[in-house]
């Protein structure tokens, strides 16, 4: 393992774990509380990241950017069904 898979995986750790308010928020209060532009992009960057960290064998960051993209993808979800 080299320092940079440490490095992201721990920050992509901390995005995960500052969406899971706003994913708990929205299954609450049954609304979509981002715009439908921004969870769709976010989602295709952080599956485009990850497929990039795999393929640099980056397997940590990898493996934890595909959780935050799939977080993002209910934020993306939520706003579809809560409209």
């Amino acid at each position: 393992m080299i320092w940079q898979d440490i490095i992201i995986t721990i920050a992509n750790i901390m995005f995960s774990y500052a969406l899971i308010p706003q994913i708990l928020k929205g299954f609450k209060e049954k609304k979509g509380h981002l715009a439908f532009q921004t969870a769709l992009l976010t989602t295709i960057g952080l599956y485009a990241s990850c497929i990039a960290f795999i393929s640099l064998e980056l397997f940590f960051s990898g493996i934890i950017c595909s959780i935050n993209g799939t977080l993002w993808l209910i934020l993306l979800i939520q706003k579809m069904i809560y409209r």
